[in-house]
């Protein structure tokens, strides 16, 4: 009984009390449930909630920067996030789960120097939501900025050394020493001015002073620099640079100069009282702001000279015949006008005024008789080069004096045969004429140069100038030898031409006069025998004796000499040609010809024709004359005779001759291709049979035509057999010593029984 009441209570345990149990302490629990939260490390920490942090705004993307980190009271998982406040940049992302939180954007401290964010923490059910600052720290990632730019400013010349002239300013925006700014001057150690460095006051430098007229502009480069600071964990210095332009402003402080110095002018016979002599000229050295000058003389005029005080022109006040110096050295005073206090800058200077001839004498040829136009000479042919032409006599001179009666000489002519000595002269000179090119004194180019003596004036306005003609007479010499007017000849000649025909003329022509001009002509060499030439035209022509024949001899050469008449020769070479004429007719060796023809294999004639060359020497074969007609072929180039394609068999020509004896007779022709044609014929007696007969007969018919071959073949047979004997008696006779050798006693029994 207690065993079933113990069962029945726990059944009721497990199916009621156990479930009302649990879900009591459900309901307690879900009445006891916390929030999550954040961890706070403070300020600096990166693990929490972020309150306080901050970050570098060299920062690279991509970095991780911070964890959120935080609990569950009741130990549920937490997940985290992180927001911004709508329309601003998200600069930050987090990983729901790990709390990791990532730079996704750039930052720059001088855009947005803090950051607002709202981070959260929930377990699923609870969320608490915090919002924070984030500050965006300093790197030093600006360069110093110029304010105020373009820098240019006007400085007066005068200007004391150590003057303060301007001041730049440039302005850094990051903070700390890499927001601060110092300044230095980027130029050449030659700068004339300096710049302070926390300031920025550009000054002079102490004992520099401007000169406008040196340097009208100065470009003065100034560097601002900040004090450096990290940079993506390196220390950077920045800098930037502007240009200051430095106008110099002129100052009265330089005196006038003379321009283009020294000064010389000229008095010539012609010029009158008031002439315009020279013109001086002085300008301020201050050019920005220049003075008038004021012109006046202070000493070596001697009373004849004047000065305009304005243009500084120098005039002539007498007549020129009165002046009694050929050479004044007036001295000018320029003085700057305009300055109302202390005393006046000036200028000095000299101007040489010479008194001039008038150049009014042209210059002029003299001979030795007076003055002349005309200078004539005598001489030979190609005189060396250098050599002096002594037949002329000539003078040139011109009366004025200084640079009027300075005049250069020139030759023109035909090249340049001949060089005038000396080429400029100063008042008078003896011409000299020299020889340069001695081929251009060719007589056979011409008897008579002709030059033209040129006198021209080199330094006067007027180029005054004069002529002489130059004429030379050549005389000839022997200075040529006969030229032939081709290296060699070539002439062509038929054969059997009767003696005495003329070939060809040969020319040499020697441009010498008289006896040296005279050409004689010779032939001599192998061959030349048979020819001749006239001894004046050049003409060669056949002996005439000679017979010429192409077929003995169709070619020859020989040489022709043409001689002067003092014995300068020169060469050319004849080449004669024997051209073939058709005086051979093509010859059969007999009249009657004979040939044995097998079936089916051709059999030739031949013929000879002695000329000597084409088409004279071609040879054309024709049967004339053959009965029946239809029985052979003749190859025309050749001599080649066939019989014709059908016949095949000796059956088919007994079928045409109806007799036993197969041979035929042919008229057959040789004539040649020449003009007029030649032409012979001969008999031609063919015997046609088979192969094997064919063999037989030809053989023997070839022993009877070569009777040599016949007694050869007899000498062999008898020899042959004269030995065959010797050989046969040689072994009889060694049978019959062997059997001697071998029955000795028999052969002496016989001979004893024959005597008894």
């Amino acid at each position: 009984m207690f065993r079933v009441l113990s069962f029945q209570m726990c059944l009721f345990c497990t199916f009621f009390l156990f479930p009302l149990l649990h879900a009591t302490l459900a309901v307690t629990a879900r009445q006891s449930d916390y929030a999550p939260y954040f961890y706070d490390y403070g300020p600096g920490a990166t693990h929490g909630n972020m309150a306080l942090f901050s970050i570098s705004e060299d920062t690279p993307v991509g970095t991780h920067v911070y964890t959120l980190n935080g609990t569950d009271p009741e130990e549920d998982p937490v997940r985290y996030g992180l927001t911004f406040e709508q329309g601003s940049r998200e600069y930050f992302r987090v990983d729901p789960k790990s709390g990791n939180v990532t730079l996704v954007q750039e930052l720059d401290r001088e855009k947005q120097a803090e950051i607002s964010a709202l981070v959260s923490i929930t377990d699923g059910r609870n969320k608490v939501a915090e919002t924070v600052r984030i500050f965006v720290t300093d790197a030093n990632d600006e360069q110093p900025e110029f304010q105020n730019l373009p820098f240019a400013i006007d400085v007066p010349e005068d200007t004391a050394p150590g003057s303060s002239i301007y001041k730049v300013t440039a302005v850094d925006k990051d903070m700390g020493s890499g927001g601060s700014v110092s300044y230095y001057l980027r130029s050449s150690p030659l700068t004339k001015f300096t710049i302070d460095g926390h300031s920025g006051v550009l000054r002079i430098r102490a004992n520099e002073t401007l000169d406008y007229e040196t340097t009208p502009a100065h470009f003065v480069t100034v560097v601002a620099q900040d004090g450096g600071g990290k940079y993506k964990g390196q220390h950077q210095v920045m800098s930037s640079t502007a240009t200051v332009t430095i106008t110099v402003v002129d100052a009265q402080d330089t005196p006038p100069s003379f321009v283009g110095t020294p000064y010389f002018g000229y008095i010539y016979e012609v010029s009158l009282p008031g002439s315009d002599i020279f013109t001086v000229y002085a300008k301020d050295g201050d050019q920005g702001n220049p003075n008038s000058i004021h012109y006046s003389i202070m000493n070596g005029s001697d009373g004849v000279f004047d000065i305009n005080s304005t243009s500084g022109c120098i005039s002539l006040t007498t007549n020129p015949s009165q002046l009694k110096s050929e050479l004044y050295e007036i001295r000018v005073k320029a003085i700057e006008e305009g300055r109302g206090e202390g005393p006046m800058d000036y200028d000095i200077t000299t101007v040489t005024v010479r008194v001039v001839d008038l150049n009014n004498h042209p210059p002029t040829f003299y001979g030795e008789t007076g003055p002349q136009n005309r200078f004539e000479v005598t001489m030979f042919e190609h005189p060396p080069a250098g050599e002096i032409l002594r037949g002329f006599k000539i003078t040139v001179n011109d009366s004025d004096q200084g640079a009027n009666a300075k005049f250069k000489l020139r030759l023109v002519g035909p090249g340049r045969v001949l060089r005038v000595v000396p080429q400029t002269v100063l008042n008078e000179a003896q011409v000299t004429i020299i020889v340069e090119d001695t081929s251009g004194i060719d007589y056979e180019k011409g008897s008579t140069l002709t030059f033209k003596l040129l006198a021209i004036e080199i330094d006067t306005p007027e180029r005054f100038s004069a002529t002489a003609d130059i004429i030379i007479h050549l005389l000839d010499t022997n200075d040529n030898i006969p030229a032939f007017t081709s290296e060699y000849y070539i002439a062509r000649i038929d054969e059997n031409s009767p003696g005495g025909s003329s070939l060809v003329s040969v020319t040499a022509i020697d441009p010498d006069s008289g006896p040296w001009g005279e050409v004689k002509y010779t032939i001599y060499g192998s061959g030349s025998d048979l020819f001749s030439i006239h001894f004046s035209t050049g003409m060669i022509s056949t002996q005439p004796w000679a017979t010429l024949d192409a077929e003995a001899r169709s070619k020859y050469n020989f040489y022709v000499k043409a001689e002067d008449g003092e014995g300068e020769y020169s060469l050319a070479e004849v080449f004669v040609t024997v051209l073939d004429l058709n005086d051979h007719s093509p010859e059969f060796h007999e009249s009657l010809l004979e040939e044995t023809m097998v079936i089916g294999a051709p059999v030739r004639i031949e013929a000879v024709d002695e000329d000597a060359e084409s088409p004279n020497n071609v040879i054309e074969y024709s049967i004339m004359k053959a009965d029946p007609k239809n029985i052979f072929d003749i190859d025309c180039n050749t001599g080649v005779i066939k019989l014709k394609p059908y016949i095949k068999s000796m059956e088919i020509i007994h079928n045409i001759t109806k007799s036993q004896e197969c041979k035929w007779s042919l008229l057959v022709e040789a004539r040649d291709r020449g003009s007029p044609s030649f032409s012979t014929t001969a008999v031609l007696n063919i015997d046609i049979t088979e192969a094997i007969k064919a063999r037989i007969v030809s053989y023997f018919m070839g022993l009877s035509k070569r009777p040599l071959t016949v007694f050869g073949m007899c000498v062999s047979i008898v020899f042959t057999l004269i030995l065959v004997t010797i050989c046969i008696s040689t072994i009889m006779y060694c049978n019959a010593v062997k059997k001697s050798r071998v029955h000795p006693e028999s052969n002496y029994i016989k001979v004893i029984r024959r005597a008894k």
